[in-house]
């Protein structure tokens, strides 16, 4: 026998479907942090794959934090079924975290390129 669909199982449904993009690009930005800190212990620090790998983790960062203000109004239905206002509250926190996230990358990404910048015009100076 089928089972009966429940409010909450429509409810849920789209915000499942976001789940699996928000991840990926979780995953995707842990491993480029992986990569960074090793580049960093390895005394790469100071090379191009460090810009590369903080330039995929601000666009990770920016698109969780979109993915998850889109899933806001699937949130705030299911808020408003349940009466539990720290669900919208929890959406709210990891969107903001994630975008403060980017722009820290956005900064070390423009910060290390001035480094790089300024070590190799230092390395063509006698």
């Amino acid at each position: 026998m089928k089972r009966p669909r429940t409010i909450r199982s429509r409810l849920t449904c789209p915000y499942s479907y976001a789940c699996t993009p928000l991840r990926f690009l979780f995953f995707a930005a842990l491993v480029q942090a992986l990569r960074l800190l090793r580049y960093i212990d390895e005394n790469k620090a100071f090379s191009a794959f460090s810009v590369q790998a903080l330039h995929s983790i601000k666009y990770c960062a920016c698109a969780i934090s979109l993915l998850y203000v889109a899933c806001l109004p699937f949130l705030y239905r299911i808020a408003e079924k349940d009466d539990a206002p720290g669900v919208m509250a929890l959406g709210l926190v990891v969107a903001f975290a994630s975008f403060v996230i980017a722009v820290f990358a956005a900064v070390l990404q423009k910060l290390l390129q001035n480094a790089i910048d300024i070590k190799m015009e230092n390395d063509l100076t006698i």
